[in-house]
C-alpha cells in the first residue's frame, strides 16, 4: 500500500467526493469528509518524509513508463504544497460542522462537503501530477468546486461573486489550455520532465515565447497577481466561512506552484529569467500589489474584504520573491507559501466564530468583542501580528527572509518597501483591535447576548494559532524544506 501513496492522495477524496453527496443526515457527510480530509493529511505527512529521505518518487499510472504514460512525479517542492493543502483541508473541515450549519441550507449541506472534497481533490493533483494536461484537467475540477462554493454563500452578492470568478477562471484556464497545446505541438510530449529536457533545445522558435506569454498570463490570472485579481475579494467576502477559510490558505498557493513548476522544471531559470525577463515582469507587478492593495486593505469596513485585500498584497510578497530567481529569494517565496497559509487560514476562521455569533463581519460589529469571545478575538490577534511580521510568529521569518534575498540584490528600496507595507499591515489590523478592546459593546439586549464561539470552532483556529507561534519560534523545518525545494528549482547540487 505504501508504494501507492501517490495515486492513493487523489483516488480518495475524488471517490469520497461522489460517496459524501449521497449521505444523510449532514453531520454523516460532514464526519465522512473529516475522515478523508485526515487520511489525506497522514498521506501528505508521509510522502515529505520519504521525499526528504530518499529523493524524488516517480509514480507510473498504470503501469506505463513516462513519458508515454501519465506520471504523479513528487520532489520536495510538490511534497510541501501537498502538506500546506491537506493541513489547511485537515483543520478547516472539524471546523466546518457547526460553521456550515449556521451559513448554508441543511438540504445543501452533503453537497457543500461534495465540492469541498473535489475542490481539495483538483488542488492536490494539480500539484501531484508530472503531467501538464492533467494539470488542466485537476484545474478545471477545483475551479467548478470553488464556484460552486462561493455560489453557496448566504448572500446574495455570492451569485455575482461567483459567477465573475467563473468568467475570470474561465479565461485564465484557456489562456493556459493554449499555451499546453502550444507546448505540444512542437515537442510531442506532455510530461514536465520530458517537455523541459526537449524545449531547452527548441527556444529559438517562436512558438515556445507564445506559450510562454499564454501560460504567464493564464498562470496569473489564477493566482490573482496584480493587475489580474478582480475576483478575488468578492469571491473571499461572499464565500462561506469556511470555504473562504480554505480557498484563501491553498487555491493561490497552488496556482504559484504552477507558476514555480512551469517556470523552473518545464521552461527552465535560464529561458524564464534571461531570454523572457520574467523578473522584470514580475518585480514591478509585485511591488504595486504589494503597496496599493495594503492601502485599499486600510479604507475597507468589511473585515473580510480586508483581509482580502490583504491576500492580495501576500501573493505580492510571493511573488517578489520569485521574482529575484535566487535561491534565497526563492527560498522566501516558497516558505511564504506556508506561512501565508497558517496565517490567513486562522484570520478567516477567527472571522467564522464571529459571523456564527454576532452574524456580521463589519467593523463596528467588533465593538466590545474583546470581553464578549476573548479567545476569539486573542486568536485573530496572534494571527494578525503574524501577518504583520512581528517576531516569533511565522510572518516575520517570511519577511526576514525576503529582506535578506532584496538585500542581496542591494535593492534597499525595495527593502524599505517591505518594511514600511508591514507597518501599514498593522494599520488595518489594528483597525479590528481597537474596535474589539477600545470601543464599548452595544447596549442593546441582542448584543449583549453574544458569548464566545464553541469550542468546534474555537479549538481548529487555535491550533492554527499555534502553528503560527510554534514555527515563528523554531523555523527549522520550513526553512530547510523550502530551500531545499528553492535549489531544486534552480538545479543547485546539495
Amino acid at each position: 500500500m505504501t508504494a501507492h501513496l501517490p495515486v492513493l492522495q487523489v483516488v480518495i477524496p475524488l471517490m469520497a467526493a461522489a460517496v459524501c453527496a449521497a449521505l444523510r443526515p449532514a453531520r454523516v457527510a460532514w464526519a465522512f469528509a473529516v475522515l478523508v480530509s485526515w487520511t489525506v493529511f497522514v498521506i501528505a505527512v508521509l510522502l515529505l518524509r520519504e521525499v526528504l529521505a530518499g529523493g524524488t518518487i516517480s509514480y507510473e499510472i498504470g503501469g506505463w513508463a513516462a513519458p508515454w504514460g501519465i506520471e504523479y512525479r513528487i520532489d520536495v517542492v510538490n511534497a510541501f504544497v501537498l502538506l500546506i493543502v491537506s493541513t489547511v483541508g485537515a483543520v478547516v473541515l472539524p471546523y466546518a460542522g457547526d460553521s456550515v450549519e449556521r451559513e448554508i441550507r441543511r438540504d445543501q449541506i452533503p453537497l457543500f462537503y461534495t465540492a469541498f472534497l473535489l475542490c481539495l481533490t483538483g488542488l492536490l493533483g494539480i500539484t501531484i501530477t508530472g503531467d501538464v494536461f492533467n494539470v488542466f484537467v485537476f484545474l478545471e475540477i477545483s475551479s467548478l468546486s470553488t464556484y460552486t462554493l462561493v455560489a453557496m454563500g448566504r448572500e446574495r452578492g455570492a451569485l455575482t461573486a461567483a459567477f465573475r470568478y467563473l468568467v475570470m477562471g474561465s479565461v485564465g484556464a484557456t489562456f493556459i489550455v493554449i499555451g499546453i497545446g502550444l507546448l505540444y505541438s512542437v515537442t510531442g510530449t506532455l510530461n514536465m520532465v520530458d517537455l523541459g529536457l526537449r524545449l531547452s533545445e527548441l527556444t529559438a522558435t517562436r512558438t515556445v515565447p507564445v506559450a510562454f506569454a499564454f501560460l504567464t498570463v493564464g498562470i496569473s490570472l489564477k493566482l490573482a497577481l496584480f493587475p489580474l485579481h478582480l475576483w478575488l475579494p468578492n469571491a473571499y467576502a461572499y464565500a462561506p466561512s469556511a470555504a473562504t477559510a480554505f480557498i484563501a490558505a491553498t487555491a493561490t498557493k497552488v496556482a504559484v506552484y504552477m507558476l514555480l513548476r512551469f517556470f523552473f522544471t518545464v521552461f527552465g531559470a535560464t529561458f524564464s529569467f534571461d531570454t523572457m525577463q520574467l523578473g522584470f515582469v514580475l518585480l514591478p507587478l509585485a511591488l504595486v500589489a504589494i503597496f496599493s492593495m495594503s492601502l485599499v486593505a486600510i479604507f475597507q469596513v468589511n473585515v473580510k474584504r480586508m483581509l482580502a485585500y490583504s491576500s492580495l498584497a501576500q501573493i505580492g510578497y510571493i511573488t517578489l520573491g520569485i521574482s529575484i530567481g535566487t535561491v534565497t529569494g526563492l527560498t522566501a517565496g516558497i516558505l511564504h507559501l506556508f506561512n501565508h497559509a497558517m496565517m490567513k487560514a486562522a484570520l478567516f476562521m477567527a472571522l467564522g466564530c464571529v459571523i456564527y455569533r454576532v452574524g456580521s463581519i463589519r467593523i463596528e460589529a467588533f465593538h466590545g468583542l474583546g470581553k464578549r469571545m476573548p479567545l476569539t478575538m486573542a486568536a485573530f490577534v496572534v494571527a494578525g501580528l503574524s501577518l504583520v511580521g512581528v517576531p516569533l510568529t511565522v510572518g516575520f521569518i517570511s519577511k526576514w527572509y525576503l529582506i535578506l534575498a532584496v538585500l542581496e540584490q542591494g535593492w534597499w528600496p525595495v527593502a524599505a518597501l517591505v518594511l514600511f507595507t508591514s507597518l501599514m499591515a498593522l494599520v488595518y489590523i489594528w483597525r479590528v483591535v481597537e474596535a474589539a478592546y477600545f470601543h464599548p459593546s452595544p447596549t442593546d439586549e441582542v448584543a449583549a447576548a453574544v458569548r464566545e464561539a464553541p469550542l468546534s470552532l474555537l479549538i481548529p483556529t487555535w491550533i492554527l494559532v499555534v502553528v503560527n507561534v510554534y514555527f515563528g519560534v523554531d523555523a527549522t523545518l520550513t526553512v530547510e524544506v523550502a530551500g531545499r525545494a528553492a535549489e531544486a528549482l534552480l538545479g543547485v547540487p546539495r
